[in-house]
C-alpha cells in the first residue's frame, strides 16, 4: 500500500517520487514506468471521437489513484484519490487516513484546521469540504446515520447536520479555490529537469513558401551566486532550412537522440535521374522529444531540409514520445475570383469536410497546398514547398501520407506536420 504525502494545490508523492499539478503527461508516465513493480495496473483513458473534449487520465486502478491531465496542453490539472482504502494519506508529516485511521470529517477538521462551510449538492447527495486546492466529498447513502436536511431552515438559508463518523468518498488536489473552474498551471520549475521546452512554434514564410521555425523556449536557469534562486527563463530561437548542423546546434543545443533514415519512400516522386541508385549515406533526424520537433538533414551537404512537428494526440503511433508542438502555419489562401486571405492552420485545427466527388477538399497556397481531411492523398506538392498534414499512425522517419485511416479513429486535427522543401 502506497504511503503518500498531500501537499494542497500542489502535488501528492513520496520520498522517491512526486506527481506535481503542472507536470507534462511524459513525466508522470516515466514515474508510472520507472515504479511499475509498486505501482501497477494502470489505464490510460480517453476519448476517441473527441480528445479535446474530454481530460487524458491516468488511472492507478491499484492505489485508487486518477490523473487528469488538461486535454489541450496536457500537464497534470488534478489529482483524485478516489478510493481511500487503497493507499496511506498524510499532511505534513502526520497520517490522516491509514489502516488504523479512518479519514473521518472529525479527523479531516483536526488534520486540516477550520475552513469555510462545506456544501451540499443534493442531486449527487455528495458533501464536499472545501480547501484552497484540497477538497473532500462525503457520500450520504454510505453514513449508516441519516444526515438532516432543511433546505428551508431560517431566512432562506439551508441546515446539514452532519452524523458523526462519516468518512472521506474521494480527495482532489487541484490549483486555485474551486474544482470546477481549475486549469491546469504552468509548468513548475521542479519539472524541467535541465531540459528545454517549447512554449510556441510559429512557421516564418518568405516569398516562395515556409523558410524556418521561430521557437518560444522556456528553461530554468539560475541567477549569479550558488545559492540564487532558479527562475523562469524565456527566449526565442529561429531555424530555417538550409542551416547546418552546427547551426541548429548552436540555436536549440544537442537533440535527445538522432535517427537514421534507412529508406527513403518518397523518392519515385523524385526528379533526378539517379534516384535509382542507392545511396552510400543516409538522411537523419535530430528528435527534439521536448520541443515535439524533428529536423532532417540532407546526407550530402548536413543542411536542414526538412522540419516535422508533433501533436502528440492519444492513439498515435509516437503518442508519448513527444511533447506536443504548440504551431501555428499561416496559410495564404488563393481562391478563384475572390481575394487572397490569410489563414492560421494550429495544433488544434479542424478538417474541412470533403466536398468533392473524391472525397477530397484541397486548399492552394502560395507555394503550399495542404489538405488536412482523413481521406487519402494528405500530402500535396506545389512549388518549392511541400506541407504534409498526417491524420493517424506516422511511421517515424516516414515521409509517405498513408493510405486509410483505422476505423473509428475519429481524429479532428492534424498529428503530425511535416514541412520541407525539394532541392
Amino acid at each position: 500500500m502506497l504511503d503518500l504525502e498531500v501537499v494542497p494545490e500542489r502535488s501528492l508523492g513520496n520520498e522517491q517520487w512526486e506527481f506535481t499539478l503542472g507536470m507534462p503527461l511524459a513525466q508522470a508516465v516515466a514515474i508510472l514506468q520507472k515504479h511499475c513493480r509498486i505501482i501497477k495496473n494502470v489505464q490510460v483513458l480517453y476519448s476517441e471521437q473527441s480528445p479535446l473534449s474530454h481530460d487524458l487520465i491516468l488511472n492507478l486502478t491499484q492505489d485508487g489513484i486518477k490523473l487528469l491531465f488538461d486535454a489541450f496542453n496536457q500537464r497534470l490539472k488534478v489529482i483524485e484519490v478516489y478510493d481511500l482504502t487503497k493507499v496511506k494519506l498524510k499532511y505534513c508529516g502526520v497520517h490522516f487516513n491509514s489502516q488504523a485511521i479512518a479519514p473521518t470529517i472529525e479527523q479531516i477538521d483536526q488534520s486540516f484546521g477550520a475552513t469555510h462551510p462545506g456544501v451540499y449538492n443534493s442531486a449527487e447527495q455528495l458533501f464536499h469540504l472545501n480547501f484552497r486546492g484540497l477538497s473532500f466529498s462525503f457520500q450520504l447513502d454510505s453514513w449508516t446515520e441519516a444526515p438532516k436536511y432543511e433546505p428551508n431552515f431560517a431566512h432562506g438559508l439551508a441546515s446539514l447536520q452532519i452524523p458523526h463518523g462519516a468518512t472521506v468518498k474521494r480527495m482532489y488536489i487541484y490549483s486555485g479555490n474551486s474544482l470546477q473552474d481549475t486549469k491546469a498551471p504552468g509548468m513548475p520549475l521542479s519539472c524541467f529537469l535541465g531540459n528545454v521546452y517549447a512554449e510556441s512554434v510559429d512557421v516564418l514564410r518568405d516569398g516562395t513558401g515556409p523558410s524556418g521555425l521561430r521557437l518560444r523556449l522556456l528553461a530554468a536557469g539560475c541567477g549569479p551566486g550558488l545559492l540564487a534562486d532558479a527562475k523562469m527563463r524565456v527566449f526565442e530561437r529561429s531555424v530555417y532550412f538550409g542551416d547546418s548542423c552546427q547551426d541548429v546546434l548552436s540555436m536549440l543545443g544537442s537533440p535527445h537522440k538522432v535517427f537514421y533514415k534507412s529508406e527513403d519512400k518518397m523518392k519515385i516522386h523524385s526528379p533526378s535521374p539517379h534516384k535509382q541508385v542507392p545511396s552510400k549515406c543516409n538522411d537523419y533526424f535530430f528528435n527534439y522529444f521536448t520541443l515535439g520537433v524533428d529536423i532532417l538533414f540532407d546526407a550530402n551537404t548536413h543542411k536542414v531540409k526538412k522540419f516535422v512537428l508533433h501533436t502528440n494526440y492519444p492513439g498515435h503511433y509516437n503518442f508519448n514520445i513527444y511533447h506536443r508542438c504548440e504551431f501555428k502555419i499561416p496559410l495564404a489562401i488563393k481562391k478563384e475570383n475572390a481575394d487572397g486571405q490569410t489563414e492560421t492552420c494550429t495544433t488544434y485545427s479542424k478538417p474541412r469536410r470533403p466536398s468533392s466527388k473524391y472525397g477530397l477538399e484541397m486548399t492552394e497556397v502560395s507555394g503550399v497546398a495542404t489538405n488536412i481531411l482523413p481521406v487519402p492523398p494528405l500530402c500535396i506538392r506545389t512549388g518549392p514547398a511541400v506541407l504534409h498534414v498526417y491524420l493517424a499512425g506516422c511511421t517515424p522517419g516516414d515521409s509517405s501520407p498513408l493510405p486509410h485511416l483505422p476505423p473509428g479513429s475519429g481524429a479532428l486535427s492534424p498529428l503530425v506536420i511535416q514541412i520541407g522543401r525539394r532541392f
